[in-house]
């Protein structure tokens, strides 16, 4: 596993503490925790390079900025647009295709091949997060459009990631501008379709290490990772993700520590080991 790699583990290991982070935060509407977040990683990135005299970095062509922003900002629209039109929990489900779909993607768009044991690591990642997700889950005629929209999220994200290593050669450094463009729209479709709620010491504390973490550092990380590391272990590997976000829940006392996450836990902990030894 190359140094890239690493890094895009990295960006797994911070969304992990995504859920336990928007627990804390719980009161701030989710546009506006979005907006909060993208806020604080990119003005910390936005320093970042500018302490390393790289804010040349920012000026990227318009396909950068358009691939940078609708990606991030895409996303999260979506996944907000489809928790609102479907049951949470399906939603989440579909939402997690995009491991599968970026390992899927590296192929004909990036011409890297899969073999059985990459195939085989990530339907077993994938059967993990159905046994975590999945449980009692009713796909609802009616609520087709939220599915729809959450089916768009898995590929929005997973089109941004695969189409970041056509896009080497725009430097790491330019995610500070995506994650503060992504902040401004997120606020404008927070004022258009939310109240303002002013966070308390508790919800500040949440919102700082959510754009320090996972909603800042991680896309930086995961930069790296797509463009010169390997996409179809990171994809594997990504379903660990929600096993270790309901891990944490569940040493919080948030969720159970049952037979069902274990289960999860052996099936994604076992495909990655498989994928990881593929050649």
């Amino acid at each position: 596993m190359n140094t890239a790699t690493l890094a895009g583990c990295g960006a797994l290991a911070f969304w992990a503490f995504l859920a336990v982070l928007a627990r804390m935060a719980l009161g701030v509407p989710p546009l506006q925790l979005t907006a909060l977040g993208f806020a604080v990683g990119g003005l910390l990135g936005l320093g970042w390079i500018a302490a390393r005299g790289r804010l040349s970095a920012l000026r990227q062509p318009p396909i950068a900025w358009l691939h940078g922003v609708g990606g991030l900002f895409g996303y999260h629209a979506l996944y907000f647009a489809a928790l609102g039109w479907a049951p949470p929990a399906e939603a989440n489900l579909l939402n997690y295709l995009w491991p599968l779909l970026i390992v899927l993607l590296s192929a004909p768009l990036l011409g890297l091949r899969l073999g059985p044991q990459r195939l085989l690591g990530v339907v077993m990642g994938f059967a993990g997060s159905l046994v975590l997700l999945a449980g009692g889950a009713r796909f609802a005629p009616e609520a087709w459009l939220g599915f729809a929209l959450a089916l768009a999220c898995a590929f929005t994200w997973a089109l941004y990631s695969v189409l970041a290593r056509k896009l080497r050669d725009v430097p790491n450094e330019a995610v500070a501008g995506f994650c503060l463009a992504s902040a401004a729209l997120g606020l404008l479709a927070h004022a258009l379709f939310e109240s303002w709620v002013w966070p308390d010491a508790r919800q500040w504390l949440a919102i700082a290490l959510l754009g320090a973490g996972p909603v800042g550092a991680a896309f930086f990380l995961w930069d790296v990772g797509m463009k010169r590391g390997d996409p179809r272990l990171l994809g594997t590997l990504a379903y660990g993700v929600p096993v270790a976000s309901t891990l944490l829940l569940a040493l919080g006392g948030e969720a159970a520590l049952d037979l069902r996450l274990l289960a999860a836990m052996a099936l994604v902990a076992g495909g990655g080991v498989i994928a990881a030894r593929a050649r």
